[in-house]
């Protein structure tokens, strides 16, 4: 972003992913530096402060690759200019959040490897829980860090296993097995293009093809925007290696049992666009679930649900579906001001959620309101959300919330944080909806959230305090991030 401003500022207090992937291989040749572009502008929800594009040319010089890496938005960091610039056939692509005081250029990625066995263009979404063991592993045998990202610690286990492996795949393999946490990873060598996913399914990623060409994406909208075919989800634990000579090959000797595996409730929750499959689960259809289980436990008479713009917006639709109660629009979203914008000053009279967000009157006044967000963190927004309402002639507010609450940090990608800061931690549901104004509050059962993915594997740590791998001793969220 130009200038010096610019600051973060979310719209509410919702939570962040730290990033999206995309990886593509045309095996007739032609460049793909576009496709990856528009790729990116379809995942950009899931990372909007830093964005970049590697590419290689596989009947060009072994090991060349065009890297362009910068802040701010995919469509305000490539120009139709810089894109036929960065010509080849195979490349990787990537969208970034960071958490606080990681937002730097040298952390954008893809990352770029040379090594004595060749390049590796490599993007990873997620965060590993023994980072600073493997990093200072590497130090003490000279290894020389550019970024604070843990995603160059796994960069370096691949290069370093590739020197004892007979293929870039093998020394994945033997990388993940070092690694502890969660990534998604789509890795370019010279000549192949793979894709890895953690054995406990923490972050998405699908293979996609369009004619002759294949894709690695984090969501399936990605392929949707591309026109490519989905093909299936990468497992949980498995490595797919991509190739002209051999298609697709799977390596699944990581893949542990489906009960076991453990993916971000929070992909269905809010991450993921609603368009998207994840592990053959409709995004969409889990959120209108969550609604309708809010309606089912936590009814309550009123004239109108309306969901917070936009992640509220399909499970206010299920309560309606299923309460009977009509759905409708009580928010303007200022669509023109993305996540950056220059936050009002502390003397000023304008409120930085009011400048993004703002009640209809004719919508919400003399009624009773069922208001819908997917969650409540800090609670330093939904007050001001609910107050919005009131001001707006709305006779009652009812807050509904479409995940359970929040009482446990996250150490594997969300920026979920300290327990301190966390509105319910030392707080029963009653002293929230006193701190926000709500006239009732209810949260989205524990139980439910299996129910809302057709019984796939969950990691719900953040509500139940139970990761599906042991926690770092100390957090070190802010230090090392993807």
């Amino acid at each position: 972003m130009p200038g010096d401003i610019f600051v973060q500022e979310e719209l509410n207090d919702n939570l962040r992913e730290e990033c999206g992937v995309f990886g593509i291989y045309d095996f007739d040749g032609g460049n793909v530096a576009e496709t990856i572009y528009y790729g990116l502008l379809s995942l950009q929800h899931r990372g909007q402060e830093s964005c970049g594009i590697a590419v290689s040319d596989t009947n060009g010089p072994k090991g060349k690759v065009l890297l362009s890496r910068d802040m701010g938005l995919v469509n305000e960091s490539f120009s139709a200019k810089k894109l036929g610039k960065l010509a080849g056939d195979i490349g990787v692509g990537h969208v970034r959040y960071s958490t606080a005081g990681s937002s730097t250029r040298e952390n954008a990625q893809p990352l770029v490897l040379n090594y004595v066995k060749g390049t590796l263009g490599f993007a990873h979404n997620g965060n590993l829980v023994n980072a600073p063991e493997l990093r200072r592993e590497l130090e003490y045998t000279g290894a020389i860090f550019q970024t604070t990202i843990d995603s160059e610690v796994i960069a370096y286990h691949v290069a370093r296993e590739r020197l004892n492996s007979r293929t870039v795949e093998e020394a994945v393999g033997r990388a993940m097995a070092k690694i502890k946490g969660a990534y998604a990873l789509v890795i370019m060598s010279p000549r192949k293009l793979i894709g890895a996913r953690d054995p406990f399914g923490f972050r998405p990623l699908c293979i996609g093809k369009r004619d002759n060409t294949y894709i690695l994406a984090s969501e399936s909208c990605a392929l949707d925007t591309i026109d490519a075919e989905f093909i299936r989800d990468v497992e949980p634990g498995e490595i797919v290696t991509i190739s002209p000579e051999k298609g697709i090959e799977s390596d699944r000797s990581m893949c542990i049992r489906p009960e076991d595996q453990g993916r971000c409730i929070f992909e269905y929750i809010y991450f993921a666009r609603p368009d998207s499959r994840l592990d053959g689960v409709s995004v969409y259809q889990s959120r209108i679930l969550s609604g309708k289980y809010l309606a089912m436990d936590s009814p309550v008479e009123a004239d109108l649900v309306v969901g917070v713009p936009e992640s509220g917006n399909v499970a206010a639709l299920g309560y309606s579906l299923q309460s009977g109660i009509p759905y409708g629009q009580a928010f303007v979203k200022n669509t023109y001001i993305g996540r950056t914008f220059i936050k009002p000053g502390q003397k000023s009279r304008e409120s930085s959620v009011q400048v993004k967000l703002n009640a209809i009157r004719e919508a919400v006044g003399g009624k009773r309101i069922v208001m819908i967000d997917d969650s409540i963190v800090r609670g330093t927004t939904s007050d001001r959300i609910v107050r919005m309402l009131r001001d707006a002639g709305a006779k009652e507010v009812h807050m509904r919330v479409s995940a359970p609450p929040f009482l446990w940090p996250c150490y594997f990608g969300t920026d979920v944080p300290a327990k301190e800061q966390l509105i319910a931690h030392n707080r029963s549901i009653e002293e929230i909806r006193q701190v926000i104004g709500a006239d009732t509050l209810g949260y989205l059962r524990i139980e439910r959230l299996k129910e809302m993915v057709e019984g796939l594997g969950i990691c719900d740590g953040c509500f139940t305090g139970k990761y599906p791998i042991d926690p770092p001793q100390e957090d070190i969220r802010g230090d090392f991030e993807a």
